[in-house]
């Protein structure tokens, strides 16, 4: 199978070959500084599987054997290599491929470092759009 996806300005484009992994909610701290949000879901695949289309990201490595990657033009977090803890593999933030509603999670990551109020986030009242003021 192969599936494709962007960043946010469609400046980056990718494909991947095959099934992941792991598909995983990512709590830890780096993830949520990186991305901005409580959560990151990201797919691993071996690293042959992931070929970008168009455009060249950005990296930073803040932290030894991390690598991240992101879109220059709009700052969308991309790809993610640690070869000390995933070698051989890239992971990919799921949200981003172009049919990530059929690549759900199959497990949650990095829960020691999870935000207190993300474990009950499920209770919130849930609305289908932002309600009106």
């Amino acid at each position: 199978m192969t599936r494709s996806g962007q960043c946010y300005c469609g400046a980056i484009r990718f494909e991947l070959s095959g099934e992941p992994d792991r598909v995983s909610l990512c709590h830890c701290r780096d993830c949520r500084m990186a991305s901005g949000a409580p959560v990151t879901a990201w797919a691993a695949y071996p690293e042959g599987a992931l070929a970008v289309t168009q455009g060249t990201p950005k990296t930073v490595n803040r932290s030894g054997a991390v690598l991240r990657f992101f879109c220059g033009d709009c700052g969308t977090g991309l790809f993610y290599r640690n070869a000390e803890v995933l070698p051989g593999l890239v992971d990919v933030q799921s949200a981003l491929l172009d049919d990530a509603a059929t690549l759900a999670p199959r497990e949650q990551v990095q829960t020691a470092e999870r935000l207190p109020w993300m474990a009950t986030a499920h209770a919130l009242p849930a609305h289908e759009r932002y309600p009106a003021a």
